[in-house]
């Protein structure tokens, strides 16, 4: 990294000293200033080879000021800090031509790590150009570092991961990306991978040709080809059927889509984001997804956190759902609401609130939503808490109505749903018994031959 002259223009003197002294640790000339007029000054008398920039000035701002100092600077990097790490002014900083976002407070190693890459050669830099991203709500500091991610991956081609819980909001992360890429004028195709029937997920993405399979009487055009030249969202991608997981990485190294059916290829090029609430090194490990694969998908990830992490934003995001939701009159939370909004564990996150909100507003119409207008919460569905009788029948009815309503199980259905939970009742009392085969079936109340069949029928390992 070669010598520099850095501009510093924060009206905190504890920043700049800060920035100041670790500049000039590294060989660095520092310029200091209080304000953008006074930056600007000092930027159109003199070489600058870095500029740190504060949103919040006295006099005119951050964000503002970065046109004025590009009639003086050209193209120079620009490192924008600021306390307000929202998703529009980090769009709005990225867009106006900044190299790097800072959310303070930030340690020195983040902002020595930003100067750093800022002074590479011009031709190392990424370039940005994206527009105002909407349906993202929240301040929390977690949420920050989200949106400076969100708005550096609209930019890049490269492949996105969004990993975090039910209800996070991974599609509409995913949108946000897609909306404010160059790719935005093209189709964005989302597929839910875990709707798909497995017998039907390879049509379903490759597409396939007229004749193909019975009942395939005319050709098809599958996801990944409906997607060309725009971003295809594989959400829920865990549980993408092993078979298939390799052609879908030949298709994403090659940009060739093979139907099922063809022998010749067609050409298809996208972006490729994906989403998953599961553990995708674990099912590596387990051999159920492949690692070439994961590689390949998990170019930039992006985690997005549970709402019991983010409880400040609590208020925020229900207030946005109120506004939206569409509710007629004058609406308003009652301070005993929010309280009652920001004790609950959100199990079901963002996605669970907003229901919640839906819910109440029915009942309150207009005024106030109280706490007695909510739902009840949702429980725990981690493995350390006992889900309730209830609820698991009812996980259980939506489940065998989605098998009763695929006609590509007809007649299987009884044997379809048996498969799907059965293994996770095998497994749970092998581990009770420490792999043993003889007290798991006395538990089970099975003869032991009988729990060995299964087992192997499964793939499910014992103790030798």
């Amino acid at each position: 990294m070669k010598l520099a002259r850095l501009l510093v223009v924060d009206d905190e003197e504890a920043i700049c000293w800060g920035i100041e002294r670790l500049a000039q640790q590294q060989g660095h000339e520092v310029l200091v200033a209080p304000t953008a007029e006074r930056g600007l000054q000092l930027a159109a008398h003199g070489h600058v080879d870095l500029l740190l920039l504060d949103v919040r000035l006295p006099g005119m701002d951050g964000l503002t000021a970065i046109e004025h100092f590009r009639r003086h600077l050209g193209d120079v990097p620009i490192i924008v800090m600021t306390a307000f790490g929202d998703l529009a002014t980090a769009v709005r900083a990225l867009s106006a031509g900044a190299f790097e976002y800072v959310v303070k407070p930030f340690d020195l190693a983040e902002i020595s790590s930003a100067i750093e890459r800022a002074l590479q050669p011009a031709s190392d830099r990424p370039l940005i150009d994206i527009g105002e991203l909407d349906g993202m709500v929240g301040q929390s500091p977690v949420m920050r570092q989200v949106f400076k991610r969100i708005a550096l991956a609209a930019h890049s081609d490269v492949s996105v991961m969004l990993s975090g819980e039910s209800g996070v909001g991974k599609e509409v992360a995913a949108r946000a990306i897609h909306n404010h890429s160059r790719r935005a004028d093209k189709p964005m195709v989302a597929v839910n991978l875990a709707a798909l029937s497995p017998s039907l997920a390879e049509a379903e993405l490759f597409g396939h040709v007229a004749g193909a399979f019975t009942g395939a009487q005319h050709a098809r055009k599958g996801l990944l080809s409906q997607a060309d030249g725009g971003t295809l969202f594989l959400d829920e991608v865990g549980e993408i059927p092993l078979p298939l997981q390799a052609k879908l990485l030949r298709a994403l190294d090659s940009g060739e889509v093979l139907p099922v059916g063809a022998d010749v290829p067609v050409h298809s090029q996208f972006r490729v984001i994906s989403a998953t609430h599961r553990n995708l090194e674990q099912l590596i490990a387990s051999g159920e997804f492949r690692h070439d694969l994961f590689f390949r998908l998990s170019g930039f990830p992006i985690p997005l956190p549970p709402l019991r992490d983010r409880d400040d934003d609590i208020e925020r995001l229900a207030a946005f759902f109120i506004a939206h939701l569409g509710s007629s009159g004058d609406v308003r939370l009652d301070p005993a609401t929010i309280v009652e909004l920001r004790r609950r564990p959100w199990y079901g996150n963002v996605r669970e609130l907003r229901n919640a909100i839906e819910h109440a507003l029915v009942l309150a119409r207009t005024g106030a939503v109280l706490p007695s207008h909510l739902p009840e919460p949702l429980p725990s569905w981690s493995d350390d808490e006992t889900v309730a009788r209830g609820d698991l029948e009812r996980l259980a009815l939506v489940f065998a109505n989605k098998l009763l309503s695929d006609q590509s199980v007809d007649g299987l259905v009884h044997e379809k749903f048996i498969e799907a939970i059965e293994p996770m009742l095998l497994e749970r009392a092998l581990a009770q018994h420490n792999g043993e085969v003889a007290p798991a079936a006395r538990a089970l109340g099975l003869h032991r031959t009988t729990l060995r069949r299964k087992l192997d029928q499964y793939g499910i390992e014992t103790k030798k």
